[in-house]
């Protein structure tokens, strides 16, 4: 039986959601919803990609009817999750690629780095968006500052953060560390929203085979397909 899925938000990424789940047979979208009460019927997951004044109410739905929740909307207080959740799943994600999650494991690695050089070395996140985003940073670019900073033992604030918006870029993420000597910088361009929206569907699915009710972050659901990339197995020796 296909996974049941609730649609909160209607905008771009909720309708390539939509787009992208009609064509599967492991999901159903069984209603999606913009503005309003949420409806009443029953659903397994239900993805939030509206907007950040609704998560708070999304929050106290999802809770109240016993729904797993995955909430890929940026800019709200997550401080809302500060007690330990009982009885549901909800997974947090600010960018659903796993491309993103790769970068993240990296950059944490660059500021480890940045931070045994004995050099003095400048950390820095630049981001880019299409001119509708309203926050600013983008909820990726904090995630990649925070990795960033807690790699190199330093505070987020000593990270320059900048951003762009512009035109109708989707998403573009750079994180550089600069010394006298070198820069090295980390990269990740999307092309298109069919990226961020296939990888909600797949973080559903993933978030409604989870043995036990919890918080998670898209870096749980990487750790399964990026282990072997980052903790490749050791050759058995002879």
């Amino acid at each position: 039986m296909p996974t049941s899925i609730g649609l909160l938000g209607t905008g771009r990424l909720g309708t390539a959601v939509r787009r992208l789940a009609d064509d599967r047979d492991d999901l159903q979208v069984a209603w999606a919803v913009g503005r309003g009460p949420v409806p009443q019927t029953p659903v397994d997951v239900a993805i939030d990609v509206s907007t950040a004044q609704a998560v708070a109410g999304h929050l106290d739905w999802a809770r109240r009817t016993g729904t797993d929740l995955v909430i890929g909307t940026t800019g709200w207080d997550t401080d809302l999750l500060s007690a330990p959740e009982k009885g549901i799943r909800i997974l947090v994600a600010p960018n659903f690629s796993l491309g993103v999650a790769l970068v993240s494991a990296l950059v944490r690695a660059l500021g480890g780095y940045a931070a045994t050089t004995g050099i003095h070395t400048d950390l820095a996140v630049t981001e880019t968006h299409h001119r509708h985003k309203v926050d600013a940073p983008s909820g990726t670019a904090l995630a990649l500052r925070d990795a960033v900073a807690h790699g190199a033992g330093q505070q987020p604030d000593t990270v320059q953060t900048s951003s762009l918006r512009l035109g109708e870029v989707v998403g573009d993420h750079e994180v550089s560390a600069t010394s006298a000597l070198e820069t090295i910088s980390v990269r990740h361009t999307a092309h298109d929203r069919d990226l961020f929206a296939r990888s909600a569907l797949d973080a559903a699915l993933w978030l409604a085979a989870r043995p036990a009710p919890g918080t998670y972050t898209l870096d749980d659901l990487a750790q399964t397909h990026l282990r072997s990339l980052l903790d490749p197995p050791q050759k058995e020796s002879r």
